[in-house]
């Protein structure tokens, strides 16, 4: 049974990672793409994405392998892991917010979205992912040194055990949870209302809304995934391992392959220079194996 969910979850991490790959290479191929806040943004959102499921992944593998590490190497892949986790919310709260002022103002958004400031918000976004998390580094590192050479269930709950990183934990979360749903509601509706006076395709942008609503839903997990489990476990006494790998499936695999479908593949511009690229591999692709038959024959 193991064995079997970790090979989902890789053949999962490994497909998504393949698009996400391939739509970076499109992106610094084409200069016109780098100078476009908003592409700027989904290229953050999918490299970011690609870190989170490779460190989650492997986390997920060495959990059901190995069952503990040390404490030492697990905070070296779980900080890797809770930083890009917590990007994602965040980083959909920006790109709403450049989507909102495009629509509803804009006369200036090219004042307001320049690249720089762009890459400064990249900024603004690590620093807060990074705050929520690194004190609590500290007080392992001040308080409990010893801890470190011990074996331990890697998670974020075994690692920062202290009840001021608990408390903190969850008041970051619910903090998160607030400002980026308030963000969403926000920029969303007035952008649906835009569109409805200006008698645009009020469906496109409305099932735009629903798949952006439904992913940042999928990643809001992440911020009530304490409770949750908790509550789980008392519904199910004895499925945790079934509900870790569920709840890991949705908080952590599907947000992550929604992303190239909703910012990448339904964008009409990034979608031509995508397809243009993906075109130019398979004739590549095709003209080395025909190279390799008529040599084969030789």
């Amino acid at each position: 049974m193991a064995v079997g969910k970790n090979v989902i979850v890789v053949v999962l991490g490994i497909t998504i990672n393949y698009i996400n790959a391939t739509m970076v290479h499109t992106f610094n191929k084409h200069h016109i793409l780098k100078l476009n806040p908003r592409y700027i943004l989904f290229m953050h959102l999918v490299f970011n994405d690609m870190i989170q499921l490779t460190t989650s992944i492997t986390l997920f593998i060495f959990t059901y392998t190995f069952h503990t590490i040390y404490v030492s190497a697990c905070c070296l892949l779980i900080l890797p892991a809770i930083f890009t986790t917590q990007n994602t919310p965040l980083n959909l709260a920006f790109m709403a917010a450049e989507c909102y002022i495009a629509v509803c103002i804009p006369l200036r958004h090219n004042h307001i979205c320049t690249v720089k400031r762009t890459y400064i918000v990249i900024g603004i976004i690590w620093t807060m992912s990074s705050l929520s998390v690194l004190p609590d580094v500290f007080i392992l590192l001040a308080t409990e040194s010893e801890f470190l050479h011990t074996r331990v269930f890697c998670k974020r709950d075994e690692v920062f055990r202290s009840t001021y990183s608990l408390k903190k934990r969850d008041t970051s979360h619910i903090l998160f949870l607030v400002v980026v749903w308030i963000t969403l509601f926000y920029t969303y509706f007035r952008i649906l209302f835009v569109a409805k006076a200006a008698n645009t395709d009020v469906k496109k942008a409305r099932n735009t809304i629903l798949l952006h609503g439904f992913q940042v839903l999928l990643c809001m997990i992440t911020y009530v995934q304490p409770m949750l489990v908790q509550f789980l476990k008392h519904v199910f006494p004895g499925g945790l391992a079934s509900i870790n790998f569920v709840i890991f499936i949705i908080n952590q695999i599907l947000p992550r392959f929604i992303s190239p479908i909703v910012y990448g593949l339904r964008d009409h511009t990034f979608r031509k220079y995508f397809k243009r690229h993906l075109l130019c591999t398979i004739n590549e692709n095709s003209h080395a194996k025909t190279t390799l038959k008529r040599l084969s024959r030789c």
